[in-house]
């Protein structure tokens, strides 16, 4: 069979099954459910792992989630996911080593370019960049944006016990807000606090605090307002920070040169940060984010391998959002963000 049969082939079988999931999971009914049948939806938070950075985990007795582009589809088939844009699982590329992060970059975001070009319309890219090696990660960001026209940056909460508000990785921050950026982070537990409660994981509780102290470093550090180009997505419905909303602002009055670091205030810069719905789709964490962020910042994630859209379909669903509002979480408000994702 060609490629071209078998890609229309496909593309009837997505629409079918995307047919079944988005009646299944949409409230609403009449022409909005019938408008929604095809896959519709955007997952910005769409986890892949490419063969070389495979191996480099393996080689360092790291075990990680299976994948496969097979696994993928049918996922995204069966949640009404049109097109993933896909990150690198976690801890990414740095082994302190800077030579292999370079090349684990490279073969990274060549691979997730292969997939946008093999599947087209179904993947975009945020591509990895060899942080906190300067000068690769400069040379990186060219060549994703210039050569493989990625949609944005996959970057981790932290690098070596330092949040991404640093001033050391301020010339990195420099180029990206340079370049009107899109930057989706995805947070690790820390060096500090890997095992604090026995019996659960770290990243129970360790994940979601992660995404708020990166934000915090972004924030009082004033890179945020420094280099206010930089379109930052945070994981989980913004972690820990729509909880923490008051110690935050009692931050803001105390702050030494809080003119210079937040002269517009916390609120404006977490009202200007973008969120995914990944494990943040239930009631309590919607109804905090949306204290501190308007429907316009809110975007469909999954965290597929780790989690499925049917979790997050539903959460939304059920929350009861208004039929456009629910367009905009699930596919607009990331065309807006990336407008090559408007032809998927």
């Amino acid at each position: 069979m060609s490629g071209e049969i078998r890609v229309g082939v496909d593309g009837v079988r997505r629409k079918l099954i995307g047919a079944a999931a988005a009646a299944a999971v949409l409230p609403f009914g009449g022409r909005f459910a019938q408008a929604q049948a095809e896959p519709h939806r955007i997952d910005v938070h769409h986890h892949i792992v490419s063969p070389g950075y495979s191996a480099a985990l393996k080689e360092r007795g790291q075990r990680h989630a299976a994948w496969t582009v097979e696994r993928s589809l049918a996922e995204m088939d069966k949640s009404g996911i049109s097109t993933a844009v896909t990150s690198l699982i976690q801890p990414a590329v740095w082994f302190g080593d800077v030579p292999l992060g370079r090349r684990l970059s490279r073969e990274a975001n060549d691979f997730a370019a292969k997939l946008s070009k093999d599947y087209p319309g179904r993947f975009g890219t945020f591509a990895t960049i060899p942080y906190p090696d300067t000068e690769g990660c400069v040379k990186e960001i060219e060549y994703a944006l210039d050569t493989l026209k990625a949609e944005g940056f996959c970057l981790m909460t932290s690098y070596g016990g330092k949040y991404l508000g640093d001033p050391a990785f301020w010339p990195v921050l420099e180029e990206l807000n340079r370049r009107s950026a899109v930057v989706y982070t995805h947070p690790l537990s820390p060096q500090c606090c890997g095992d604090v409660v026995p019996g659960i994981q770290g990243s129970a509780i360790e994940y979601a605090t992660d995404t708020t102290r990166t934000m915090a470093s972004l924030i009082f550090t004033g890179a945020a307002a420094k280099y206010p180009n930089i379109r930052w997505i945070f994981s989980h419905s913004g972690g820990t920070t729509p909880f923490l909303l008051s110690r935050f602002l009692y931050e803001e009055k105390t702050l030494k040169d809080r003119e210079a670091k937040i002269p517009k205030g916390v609120m404006h810069e977490l009202a200007k940060f973008y969120y995914d719905t990944a494990q943040g789709n239930h009631a309590g964490a919607l109804d905090a984010l949306l204290k501190i962020a308007p429907v316009s910042q809110l975007l469909y994630g999954t965290d597929y391998p780790f989690r499925d859209g049917a979790e997050v379909n539903a959460g939304l669903a059920a929350y009861g959002f208004t039929a456009p509002q629910l367009r905009a979480i699930e596919r607009d408000n990331a065309v807006r963000m990336m407008p090559k994702l408007r032809t998927a």
